[in-house]
């Protein structure tokens, strides 16, 4: 049995958003029990010329839902714009898992040689579906979910691998 475009996505999207949902509560409550101020952590990095937690997650949230719509066909999902915080954070993830909950297999599968176009500044670079989503989509995806949850690990935050990969 192959495996399908909307398996290799979507519900792989919805588990790793579900664990950064659930790291940034743990976040959350390790900020409030040691009285850090929680912009300590959304605006720390790993190195200064990468982005802040905060931006790591934004870039985890795009990358899964417009990857969705763009090779679905749809329209990129209005996701909320805040993340001063961690409830703002939460929104947006819980925007995000919205829109992909709501995806049917029957709009994601058989897009494989689907042409994708994307904007990079002046730049314009096509790709087809399953390239678009195997080695653009996905790997940028990994790489901010990663970033932010080595980024609460920097600071002493007690979370694992299992709380990385979400539930399962």
């Amino acid at each position: 049995m192959s495996l399908s475009m909307y398996q290799a996505s979507v519900p792989v999207f919805i588990q790793f958003l579900t664990g950064l949902s659930g790291v940034l509560h743990k976040a959350a409550d390790f900020a409030a029990q040691r009285k850090i101020d929680p912009a300590v952590l959304l605006t720390s990095r790993i190195y200064p010329d990468m982005f802040p937690l905060a931006r790591q997650v934004r870039e985890a949230t795009n990358h899964s839902a417009n990857a969705c719509a763009r090779i679905a066909g749809l329209d990129l999902p209005k996701l909320p714009d805040a993340d001063a915080g961690f409830e703002d954070l939460q929104i947006r993830i819980s925007a995000a898992l919205v829109f992909l909950k709501s995806l049917k297999p029957e709009q994601i599968d058989g897009t494989e040689d689907k042409t994708v176009t994307m904007q990079f500044g002046q730049n314009t670079r096509e790709f087809k579906g399953q390239p678009f989503l195997l080695t653009f989509a996905m790997p940028n995806f990994y790489f901010h979910t990663t970033t932010a949850y080595a980024i609460l690990r920097q600071y002493g935050v007690e979370i694992g691998k299992r709380d990385f990969m979400g539930p399962r």
